[in-house]
């Protein structure tokens, strides 16, 4: 396994069979991380098959090395963005062509994938049930508690969005969010100018992030893509409804209860009335 993508990798080596031998190559971001170090990981490894998250250097390495039969796990962005860029498109065009199976995570990225290979095939995220499971919601009096729970990211997850949404039923929830991401300075300085007090949750580790979704009453994700993230899934899993923007385009979500959830004032109503009936419809989903 090489590389990783919001522990999808972990998790899938975590529930393979114990009669496999399983080896875990990890990068961070730093140049020689990345680049020489990874490669030598790669080349010391042996396996009977290598799988690759992202399209990117990470499986380009292991494919000029030679390593087959290699599985390429596309996630999002390396398709819906870097595959339009001068150098990186070369990449993820090369591995799209090259690799032996190609996995897609998020059915907004499949038609794109088709382009270049035909037999991409929608693999949905997985949530692990030893840490995700559901547990009773905690009685107390009160607004409703509200967790954003995706990393403050305006462009790909649409946190001001979320936020703008909740200033309009502010009286009626108590808003915790998790203080990490690209624009969550941003996004408070945003809350803040609309009058929403929202509690900040120090950035946790895969293991405990349960915690933080029992606390919660509901859930929030993302408002842009269009398609449901780890975080719906793992918060649904940990028996908690999920308000999130999941487009009536994509086949691969039909039966998903909620749909199309983008306008604001939508977003504030279904929050507003987000309980057990939502959750055990989108549970219902999920199992399927």
């Amino acid at each position: 396994m090489i590389n990783d993508c919001a522990f999808v990798g972990e998790t899938l080596l975590k529930h393979m069979p114990s009669s496999i031998e399983k080896l875990h190559i990890k990068r961070n971001r730093g140049f020689w991380s990345k680049t020489f170090g990874l490669s030598l990981k790669i080349l010391k490894a042996q396996g009977d098959l290598y799988h690759a998250h992202y399209l990117l250097q990470d499986c380009y390495i292991a494919d000029r090395l030679g390593r087959k039969p290699l599985v390429g796990h596309c996630h999002g962005s390396d398709v819906r963005t870097s595959i339009h860029h001068p150098l990186w498109g070369r990449i993820v065009r090369h591995n799209l062509k090259s690799c032996s199976k190609v996995l897609v995570s998020t059915p907004d990225i499949v038609s794109l994938a088709k382009r270049f290979r035909e037999d991409a095939e929608y693999l949905p995220n997985l949530v692990d049930s030893e840490l995700f499971y559901p547990k009773p919601v905690m009685h107390h009096e009160g607004k409703k508690r509200v967790l954003i729970a995706s990393d403050s990211n305006w462009s790909i997850k649409g946190t001001d969005i979320a936020i703008k949404a909740l200033s309009k039923i502010k009286s009626e929830v108590e808003v915790n969010i998790i203080a990490y991401g690209t624009d969550f300075r941003k996004t408070v300085a945003l809350a803040s100018s609309l009058g929403l007090h929202m509690n900040q949750l120090p950035k946790t580790t895969h293991e405990k992030l349960n915690q933080y979704y029992w606390s919660a009453d509901v859930v929030i994700d993302r408002f842009k893509l269009g398609s449901l993230g780890v975080v719906s899934l793992e918060a649904i899993a940990c028996g908690r409804p999920v308000v999130t923007y999941v487009s009536s385009e994509f086949p691969e979500q039909t039966g998903f209860p909620l749909k199309d959830i983008i306008a604001e004032k939508d977003i504030a109503k279904s929050l507003v009335e987000a309980g057990d009936d939502l959750w055990h419809e989108e549970h219902e989903f999920m199992a399927k």
